[in-house]
């Protein structure tokens, strides 16, 4: 029986509560992905250095590809797709679309993650606030200040 090694993970994704079945070292990425079809959580490198599968999990901004499935049960997970507010997008989704911040869409996911996450912890950060907040995320296509014009643009709309 193949999948007897297999294990329940139980898990609230975006706001609705999930169950699945998967390897206890499965990538949290790969359930995500292939399990929930939740594709917009990228992967970019597959190590852990580039950002692109950034996840909030239980608030705190995560690599899901470092993650094994089995250590988010019973956690609370935010992915893009759980950013907008039905037909409206969160302050950070807009401020990329007006400003430049999306080239490519491998990063944006978890650069719009990180942003979310830098302003939900600091509403009014500095320069350095912000690119601490996405030191963690790399980008091949923008040279970083569309993006970093989109944070403060972002920053600007919430207040």
């Amino acid at each position: 029986m193949p999948d007897a090694a297999k294990v329940r993970i139980a898990f609230r994704v975006n706001g609705s509560e999930h169950i699945v079945h998967a390897w206890p070292m499965a990538r949290l990425l790969d359930v995500l992905r292939e399990e929930l079809r939740l594709t917009g959580t990228k992967e970019g490198c597959g190590e852990g250095e580039c950002g692109a599968c950034a996840v909030l999990l239980d608030g705190a901004l995560v690599n899901s590809c470092l993650v094994p499935a089995l250590h988010a049960d019973g956690a609370s997970i935010i992915t893009i797709e759980g950013v907008a507010q039905g037909e409206q997008l969160h302050a950070v989704q807009q401020a990329f679309l007006e400003h430049g911040g999306a080239q490519c869409g491998i990063c944006t996911p978890g650069m719009v993650l990180a942003a979310v996450n830098l302003l939900e912890k600091c509403p009014n950060p500095t320069e350095a606030d912000i690119r601490n907040g996405l030191a963690g995320n790399l980008c091949r296509c923008t040279g970083y200040m569309k993006i970093f014009e989109s944070v403060v643009a972002a920053c600007k709309q919430q207040r």
